[in-house]
């Protein structure tokens, strides 16, 4: 039974996290249209975190909680076979991963590469700042996907995603790139861009 807890454990606490954890996975597939694909379950993410806090307590409270007189008396030859995946060692190590799958969407970011952006010198009247407002992300994670793919078009001078405000700032060289090639790039994450303005 503890093994079926801290499995029902695990896989709430990955489903939690979920929507943040696919973009990163896909940038390493290099699939990146599959990003938002689990974005869905970002409302639902309190439900997950109740649920793997109360089966992980549950499973703890079952291996720390005093024996009863008759679990002694049965306990006796049990203990001597006692299997790793029944020690506390794996619990706290089950317990430790949950943790950080359900902290994920904190730390996501820091999978996405810095991008290195070379010096440009662009006339003043080629840059031009427009606002991208996006639908489906839902932390930190998926707006360094955003700009990680704006970030590989030529001419982007500066980017700021906020999946918060659901939304990105762009300045770009306009004679080196433009709105709906920035948009394409945006909606390439699958993400989607619901509105966008030249400021």
């Amino acid at each position: 039974m503890k093994n079926s807890l801290l499995t029902s454990g695990i896989m709430a606490a990955l489903m939690s996290s979920l929507c943040c954890i696919t973009p990163v996975l896909a940038l390493v597939a290099g699939a990146s249209g599959i990003a938002s694909t689990f974005s869905w379950l970002d409302p639902a993410r309190p439900f997950f975190v109740g649920i793997t806090a109360v089966v992980l307590g549950f499973a703890w409270y079952q291996k720390l909680r005093p024996k009863t007189n008759d679990e002694v008396e049965c306990a006796c030859d049990e203990e001597s076979k006692t299997s790793f995946w029944q020690t506390k060692k794996f619990m706290g190590t089950v317990t430790l991963f949950a943790a950080l799958m359900l902290t994920f969407p904190l730390y996501a970011h820091i999978f996405y590469p810095k991008s290195e952006k070379n010096i440009m010198i662009v006339q003043e009247d080629n840059i031009q700042s427009a606002t991208f407002d996006i639908k489906g992300m839902t932390c930190q994670g998926c707006a360094a996907h955003v700009n990680h793919e704006i970030n590989k078009l030529g001419g982007i001078l500066k980017v700021t995603t906020s999946y918060e405000q659901a939304k990105s700032v762009v300045e770009f060289d306009k004679s080196k790139t433009s709105t709906d090639e920035i948009e394409q790039a945006i909606n390439s994450t699958g993400y989607s861009v619901t509105n966008k303005k030249t400021n």
